[in-house]
């Protein structure tokens, strides 16, 4: 097992959590933007390397990797936060690089951002990211057969939605490498939505997110609502899951990470849940710590540990 450091646990405190039980999405978003990373040692950081191009965006991912070792490594690619319309890689930068310590490589993607592009804009990127590190698998020394995802609230939905459609056509897009496969091998899901037809009325700024990235309200865009919930794909072809949620968020009800939760269980999928009591959106100290221990075993369970 990868036995995480208390330095790690204390930045991921940062990355992960709110410095309030429960703050708006955007809020969210912000929070998870670093102070200036310290890169050690036995780790090469790379910012900045594009993996797509849709509509001229040249969109960007960071590269941590450990510096001595063969390989292959197993990958995990962390996707942000922020209402689909908000939010930064690099608020994952530094968790990138602790897990790099860890013996992965580990990537922080950007996408694109709505009210501009609506879903599946999103989707499309995130899933070329995942083809970008299976075709790059060589020069990263990555084990393509063994690459997790994990993100935060709308990274959340991210992360999972790779985690139910790797054969879904209709999603992968044009942002390259076509020839590649955009499944995980696990997901780690926090706190993001399963069921967008059910968020308005359980989601303090549902009503005023969701619209902007689906094209209207629900009763303007039910199909679209539809689609881009994990919880209408989940099925015995689905990645193993994590999901972790708190009790009081009051942005994605806990209910959601419930219902994905028994879904996948009753398709046959090597779900967990893991419910934290009192929790907002975002955690701190030791809610923070539980969540990430239960990450790092879970990918370690799934992805297996490496060395460098």
């Amino acid at each position: 097992m990868i036995q995480p450091k208390s330095r790690f646990f204390q930045l991921c405190a940062i990355m992960v959590s709110t410095s309030a039980v429960c703050m708006p999405i955007t809020e969210f978003a912000k929070a998870q933007q670093p102070a200036k990373i310290a890169v050690p040692e036995n780790v090469i950081f790379e910012p900045g390397v594009e993996y797509s191009n849709p509509d001229g965006q040249h969109l960007q991912l960071d590269v941590a990797r450990p510096k001595t070792g063969d390989g292959p490594f197993p990958a995990i690619a962390c996707i942000h936060g922020g209402g689909f319309r908000a939010g930064s890689r690099q608020g994952y930068d530094g968790l990138c690089i602790r897990l790099a310590q860890q013996g992965y490589v580990a990537v922080t993607v950007s996408y694109r951002l709505a009210p501009k592009y609506q879903f599946p804009a999103a989707i499309h990127d995130v899933k070329a990211a995942i083809r970008w590190l299976r075709a790059n698998a060589q020069k990263y020394k990555i084990d393509p057969n063994r690459i997790g995802v994990t993100g935060g609230s709308a990274g959340g939905q991210l992360a999972q939605f790779l985690g139910v459609t790797a054969d879904v056509k209709q999603f992968e897009g044009t942002g390259g490498n076509p020839g590649q496969s955009s499944r995980v091998a696990c997901v780690v899901n926090y706190f993001g939505p399963s069921d967008f037809t059910k968020s308005y009325g359980k989601s303090l700024d549902a009503a005023e997110v969701l619209p902007l990235w689906l094209g209207g309200n629900l009763e303007q865009a039910r199909h679209k609502h539809i689609l881009a919930s994990p919880l209408y794909w989940a099925t015995p072809n689905a990645a193993p899951t994590l999901c972790i949620h708190g009790t009081e968020d009051k942005y994605v009800a806990h209910e959601q990470a419930v219902w994905l939760f028994e879904k996948l269980k009753a398709a046959g999928v090597e779900a967990e849940l893991l419910t934290l009591d009192g929790a907002g959106h975002g955690f701190k100290g030791k809610d923070a710590e539980r969540a990430e221990k239960a990450m790092l075993a879970f990918f370690a369970k799934h992805l297996g540990e490496s060395r460098p």
